[in-house]
């Protein structure tokens, strides 16, 4: 039989793509362009990251810690108060506690910004079915990309050190927040929204006073996953020279030193388990509602649930 090569015939047809060359003349047109912005910003996320590291870090350790026991204490009980102040004991005693303020600084400056951000979207996609749309497949998007290449857009626009670790965890973090807030706010009882609109109430008054107090849950269950999500960026953050836990990961990784970098991750499980258990309380404590949607549930009976 004849020797038939379709493959390189079928390749003919398909065109050779620069993608990459594509990507790297954008990004350096937008280094060129708006280079007096990206430093402007890493000026600002560099100031808040240190004005809270001396906030959390420069205090005797045991005061921070009474400080987190204390919240503990409120949030869920003397259990976990004491739990608290013994984790974070061991940490100081590791000699990694100064790390993880840094690392808890890092994590709250991108979980600010990307709540921000993330819960006006939201709120705009629950609001707009265009919106929604377009904003849907750019959070797929955001949520399937690897965060290795967060870290490496970050640090092309933002140099290395802690400001490209905010910017990736923020990228990485925020698509929670926009998809719960909007969850949130659809699923609000119609009836609710109906009889805040027969009473008069205004578009904005309806939002505030019906909608988000009722999603409260749901915009916090987003706030707790943002948190999470940037701490787990922390170990990533340390390769591109942001230091504080994920450094001390690093340098386990390529010291070959298993025990520090142990050391490391036992301080990132401490710190994740104050956050995510301070988080999820104070969304259990939002499930009544307030404000406007007080004054309706007396007024015509509707229930909050």
């Amino acid at each position: 039989m004849p020797d038939i090569r379709i493959l390189p015939i079928a390749q003919s047809f398909v065109p050779d793509l620069d993608v990459g060359g594509w990507v790297e003349s954008g990004l350096g047109w937008l280094v060129d362009t708006f280079g007096v912005f990206f430093t402007f910003m890493r000026q600002l996320l560099g100031w808040l990251v240190e004005r809270l590291e001396v906030v959390f870090g420069g205090p005797p350790f045991w005061v921070i810690v009474l400080v987190f026991a204390l919240i503990a204490l409120v949030a869920k009980g003397w259990k976990f108060a004491l739990f608290i102040a013994l984790a974070f004991t061991f940490v100081e005693s590791m000699g990694h506690f100064q790390d993880t303020m840094l690392s808890l600084a890092l994590v709250l400056v991108a979980a600010l910004l990307a709540v921000v951000l993330g819960v006006p979207l939201g709120i705009l996609a629950a609001r707009n079915e265009t919106a929604s749309t377009l904003i849907r497949p750019m959070l797929d998007f955001m949520q399937t990309m690897p965060a290795f290449v967060y870290l490496v857009l970050a640090m092309l626009f933002f140099r290395i050190g802690v400001v490209p670790g905010v910017i990736a965890s923020l990228l990485f973090a925020m698509p929670p927040a926009v998809r719960l807030t909007e969850l949130g706010i659809r699923q609000v009882d119609p009836e609710v929204v109906e009889a805040a609109h027969a009473f008069g109430a205004k578009p904005r008054e309806v939002l505030t006073g019906v909608q988000l107090p009722l999603a409260m849950p749901s915009i916090m269950a987003g706030i707790n996953q943002v948190i999470m999500l940037a701490l787990s960026m922390v170990v990533i953050a340390g390769m591109a020279g942001a230091g504080g836990l994920g450094g001390v990961i690093v340098e386990g990784i390529t010291r070959l030193n298993f025990g520090l970098g142990v050391e490391g991750g036992l301080a990132v499980v401490v710190l994740a388990i104050f956050l995510d258990r301070i988080t999820a309380t104070l969304g259990t404590n939002q499930r009544s509602g307030g404000g406007l949607f007080s004054g309706l549930r007396s007024r015509v009976g509707l229930s909050a649930a």
